[in-house]
């Protein structure tokens, strides 16, 4: 802002109640006031348009969405074998990074990415696979693969309740499974994290609006639907790791029809 201008003002009133008769006392009271008050004005609102601008900064580069410590299990440590849960071979922090560019380019673009759950908390978010080697997390049984299916009561953590769980072993079905085109991003609101978080003494450190909870790899930019198991798994309450949601009879259906022909790979 041009400092001259208030003190030009000022000068231009004074003239003009002199030329009209008024007295020189207010006249001074009124060049004093003009200059006085417009330089406090310019000086807040300087003052107020910086700390916004860093604010405003600040919130841009905080991201939407970030890993959840239970789907950071997913992932192989540097340098370490994969073990446990652990299938994804990639650094965490780049990959938080390429799905929130995704995200954002697809809002600017007009779109929302975020696709229905399973519950209005849950939201799906389908991203090109940028995973190099990762295949397919799920598989077609046959009658040649079919004896190559484990199973076993499993836990995704120890504070969950062991379910009966089938997969197929990577390693014996290597060659059989294509790499996978896309990655289904699994979200949970920030609120239905932090009411999962409390029931199992836990705590996830943000408050970033959407966590990642699960990453699928897949050939469809749909959803696949979950496993019947998980979906009962999820009726039961949170202390007992699961969502405290109704069971839907309709989609329950559908999961049985699709994983009664197909199996997990890991």
């Amino acid at each position: 802002m041009n400092r001259l201008l208030p003190r030009r003002r000022a000068i231009f009133a004074s003239l003009i109640l002199t030329g009209i008769g008024t007295k020189p006392q207010f006249v001074a009271f009124v060049t004093f006031s003009a200059t006085t008050v417009l330089r406090w004005s310019s000086d807040f609102s300087s003052q107020q348009v910086v700390p916004r601008m860093a604010m405003a900064g600040q919130a841009a580069v905080s991201p939407s969405i970030v890993l959840d410590p239970f789907a950071k299990k997913n992932f192989v440590e540097p340098g370490k074998d994969a073990t446990g849960r652990a299938f994804i071979h990639f650094d965490m922090q780049e990959f938080e990074r390429r799905v929130n560019e995704f995200y954002t380019a697809q809002l600017a673009a007009g779109q929302d990415p975020l696709q229905p759950g399973y519950a209005p908390f849950c939201k799906h978010l389908f991203v090109p696979n940028f995973v190099p080697g990762l295949p397919d997390g799920a598989l077609r049984i046959t009658d040649e693969n079919r004896g190559l299916l484990r199973s076993a009561y499993i836990a995704r953590t120890d504070k969950e309740l062991p379910v009966l769980t089938r997969w197929f072993a990577k390693a014996e079905v290597a060659g059989q499974v294509p790499e996978a085109k896309i990655l289904d991003v699994i979200l949970y609101s920030r609120e239905q994290i932090r009411k999962e978080n409390e029931a199992m003494a836990e705590d996830s450190n943000s408050d970033a609006p959407w966590g990642i909870v699960s990453v699928k790899p897949q050939s469809i930019d749909s959803e696949i639907p979950m496993e019947p198991i998980t979906m009962m798994r999820n009726c039961l309450g949170t202390e007992h790791g699961g969502s405290g949601v109704a069971l839907d009879k309709e989609a329950y259906a559908l999961s049985v029809e699709f994983w009664a022909e197909h199996a997990q790979v890991k």
